[in-house]
């Protein structure tokens, strides 16, 4: 059974950077899966951040963090990564890697087969 692990959280003040990472536990790489990184705020629905592509790398992103995040993966140290640039407090959020076999692009967390265990991101002065 694979098991997504999520690292790199922490507190950090508006306009600051963050990278996370999202590593596979398990006899799988996470090389032969699609990535999505999404985000649950306090009191709201999990929302999509954006996905990368098992296959060509390629990538798409929610409006709301397009020209901020960026998601990239190390195929060498089977890590994919978000880098979350101009951080506001609107980003506070715990953040989520998810993971599946299938490479079409959705922003459903019901097409995700794998989830990580989160990691609290906190934006604040």
């Amino acid at each position: 059974q694979a098991q997504l692990v999520t690292s790199g959280g922490g507190l950090v003040q508006p306009g600051d950077s963050l990278r996370l990472s999202c590593t596979l536990n398990g006899p799988s790489s996470l090389n032969a899966y699609t990535v999505a990184w999404f985000r649950q705020a306090t009191t709201k629905e999990r929302e999509f951040v954006g996905q990368i592509s098992k296959i060509n790398g390629a990538t798409f992103y929610a409006d709301s963090v397009k020209g901020r995040f960026t998601i990239s993966r190390d195929r060498l140290k089977d890590t994919v990564y978000l880098q979350m640039n101009s951080l506001a407090s609107e980003d506070t959020a715990v953040y989520y890697c998810a993971a599946k076999v299938a490479d079409f692009s959705t922003n459903s967390p019901d097409r995700y087969d794998y989830w990580g265990q989160g990691t609290q991101v906190t934006v604040s002065s």
